[in-house]
Parts: C-alpha cells; structure tokens; sequence
C-alpha cells in the first residue's frame, strides 16, 4: 500500500476479532502490545484510545489500576458494515441484475457546502456523477439517510432503472468511475501481499494487516458490474489472494492472541 492504514483503523479490526459480538473489555496495555507488533507506538495508540473514547466509538471501565476497554453500538455498526462488505457483498460484483439507482439533485447555486457534503456521501455509497447533477450506482442502493442528514430531501430525486440497448455500459461505467484509481488499490494490494508479504514471522501482525488494508480497498469500490469492466479487473485476482491469505493467518493470529489479552465482562 501507498501508506500505513491508521492506528484507528487497525484498532478495529483488532478489536472486531476479539471483541464484537461479546460483552468483553480489553486491557489498554493488551491493546499496546498487539498495536506495537504493527509499529504504532505506545503514545499513537493511547491518543487514538483516547480519541475513539471521545467519538463514541469505545466505553472505558477502570478495574483497580488497569483501565478496559470495550466496543460502543457505535462501533459494532461500523463493524457489521465492515464485515457484511467483506464476507458477504465481497469485491468482485458477477451477479448484477441489470439495474441503477439513479440519484438527481438540483441545488440552489449558493448551497456550496450542501453540494459539496452530498457529492461525497454519494461517492462513499458508490455512486459515480453521470452528468449534471445526475448521479448513479449499480444494483439498489438506499440513499434515505444521506438525503435526510442533509436535510435535502426537497431537491434529490431517486430512480431505479435499466439501461437502453442503445447505451454502451463499459463506456458509462468509464465515463462515471474513476477507473483507474480503482484498480490502482486493487494491483498495489496485489503487489504487497504477493511478492514479500509483510510481518511474515508473526502472523497476528500480518492478520491485522491484511484485514484492514483489504477493507480499505474495497470500500472504495463501487462493486461494478465486473463483465462491465477492463478484461482482468485486479479485484478478481487481488479477492482470491486475500482469502487464501486470510484463512491460512486467522488460527495462528487467535492462538496469539489468545496468549496476549487481559479482558473483562463489561459490568452491566
């Protein structure tokens, strides 16, 4: 990858693996020597602690001198999302059923911030401006909470729709996806995990890593329609190797973990 994915990020992959869907807390100090095996420092990983705190995304629970830490609903969400995009919708979209949300928005020209806010939370959901203020994503995609936290509703219009025979779907794929970024994640994802795969001696490490680097990726695919694509789309190749990489880290990575965490029932 270009960079290191964040502390936050690793953090709740971390916590993801040990910590969702149970009512356990872990030791701070727990969380410093998983996070120290992936070079973030003791003071890089109590401010993000810290941070997650303040933004609703961990509770702390203090027993005697050691302070606990454990996942908010907050934080579950963000989990569930996480793992629905990668166990469940994957990278690689071979089952398309021919149909777009199609989103149009027509914003007074003085609304700057408004356009601007809207622009990016469509992007985020995996849509791709067509043209004007007309916006589209394959398959169905609900745009409900995006338009109601903006307070939009008045000026967004919501389609689903098939395209005409007469439309070339590569071409409007092309013209409304930065294609080339996207496959860009996907071949240097390839690139780091095939060749000299990092954290080889210490498969928590190299677990954590993956996870996050490979969601990181993903969420910033659309999932097109993949036999819409460039023939040899990376995703193909770089979702196979994240699987068998995965699978072959995922017990060796929990028996050490398994060793290294202080946790705790969090009181109710």
């Amino acid at each position: 990858m270009a960079d290191d994915p964040r502390p936050q990020s690793l953090m709740l992959t971390f916590l993801g693996d040990y910590l969702y869907e149970t009512d356990l807390c872990v030791f701070s100090g727990s969380v410093i020597d998983v996070l120290d095996r992936l070079g973030v420092s003791e003071h890089a990983t109590r401010s993000t602690l810290t941070r997650m705190v303040n933004r609703g995304l961990l509770h702390r629970q203090k027993q005697g001198r050691r302070m606990y830490f454990g996942l908010t609903p907050r934080a579950a969400a963000i989990l569930r999302d996480g793992y629905e995009r990668i166990w469940r919708t994957g990278a690689v979209n071979d089952d398309w059923d021919g149909t777009w949300t199609l989103l149009g928005f027509s914003l007074p020209e003085a609304w700057q911030r408004q356009r601007h806010d809207l622009r990016s939370k469509l992007a985020w959901a995996g849509f791709g401006p067509l043209q004007g203020g007309l916006w589209i994503a394959p398959g169905h995609v609900a745009v409900d909470d995006i338009v109601a936290s903006l307070g939009l509703a008045a000026h967004v219009r919501v389609f689903r729709a098939t395209v005409d025979e007469l439309t070339d779907i590569a071409q409007l794929v092309a013209d409304a996806y930065d294609l080339v970024t996207i496959s860009a994640g996907y071949r240097a994802f390839l690139d780091r995990w095939t060749d000299s795969p990092p954290y080889q001696d210490d498969p928590l490490a190299a677990h954590l890593s993956i996870v996050t680097e490979w969601l990181r990726v993903i969420r910033k695919d659309p999932r097109l329609p993949v036999r819409h694509l460039p023939e040899y789309w990376p995703a193909i190749a770089a979702q196979k190797t994240f699987h068998e990489i995965e699978s072959r880290l995922e017990k060796p990575a929990a028996e050490l973990a398994a060793g290294l965490l202080d946790t705790m029932a969090f009181p109710r």
